[in-house]
């Protein structure tokens, strides 16, 4: 339990499959016979069922219904959890990831999570204003490391990362940070399932001017976006909206580097160094 007495996030989604696994059995339901009913895959609903993925709105709202659950559902929604040293806009983000089959992201204010170092993660969390406090770096620590492990758990996902050549030469933690950095990306740049494309700092035209973008494909091969401010984020579903952010990501695609000009790149500036 955490220190305000809400359940860890594990327990709560372990807490909401089982109330969901009783249901369906109550409804003398397979797995296979309620996802059709749920329009999601047996898969999910068995990761559901397992607390391994969170539950989207509109799997509670059709499980409700098919299920007959009298509110039941709704209830245990509502105590699913905050996942510590995670913003509490991100935690939904973050569990979609994990079950993500396509995920996208460009960014011109940090290394995206997924790719920092310890030392570059420690680095951007001593920079953060108001200061945090030492157990508070460390609880975050613990959820970007446990979200890394994406990278190497889901080799059947498709990583594609656009970051601004801005960010390795801004040097955050200094020098020695910036070259194990630059060795990090170069390595998962060889993974089969990841592509790292460098924006270098001359381009006549830029795609992304107007922020950073986080696109994602589900399971049930639906695409999401993400938009993240100073102090809030926001799930984006509509299928306009994301469409918009998928053309300018795939206009991105063609202003950056190739992945092959990218590593050369990123081994000539780690020789500078």
């Amino acid at each position: 339990m955490s220190s305000n007495n809400e359940p860890e996030p594990v327990d709560s989604l372990k807490a909401f499959g089982a109330v969901a696994k009783v249901f369906r059995e109550r409804a003398r339901l397979t797995q296979e016979e309620l996802a059709p009913l749920v329009r999601y895959s047996p898969e999910t609903v068995a990761s559901i069922e397992q607390g391994r993925r969170f539950p989207q709105p509109e799997f509670i709202e059709r499980a409700e219904e098919a299920l007959d659950a009298f509110g039941a559902l709704r209830a245990a929604a509502r105590h699913l959890a905050r996942r510590p040293g995670l913003a509490s806009w991100f935690r939904q983000w973050a569990s979609l990831e994990e079950e993500a089959v396509s995920l996208c992201m460009y960014e011109c204010r940090a290394i995206p999570g997924l790719l920092q170092t310890e030392a570059y993660a420690r680095a951007v969390f001593n920079s953060r204003v108001p200061p945090l406090t030492d157990e508070q770096i460390d609880s975050q620590m613990a959820a970007r490391q446990e979200r890394q492990r994406l990278l190497h758990a889901r080799p059947n996902t498709a990583f594609s990362f656009i970051i601004e050549q801005a960010l390795i030469m801004r040097r955050t933690g200094g020098t020695g940070v910036t070259a194990q950095l630059i060795d990090h990306l170069l390595k998962f740049a060889d993974l089969r399932n990841v592509g790292l494309q460098i924006v270098p700092l001359e381009r006549d035209e830029h795609a992304g001017l107007e922020g950073p973008i986080r696109l994602l494909e589900t399971p049930e091969h639906q695409w999401l976006g993400y938009s993240e401010g100073q102090r809030s984020g926001q799930l984006i579903s509509d299928r306009k909206d994301v469409s918009v952010l998928q053309m300018r990501y795939a206009k991105l695609r063609s202003q950056a580097l190739t992945p092959e000009d990218s590593a050369s790149l990123l081994t000539q500036m780690r020789g500078a160094l």
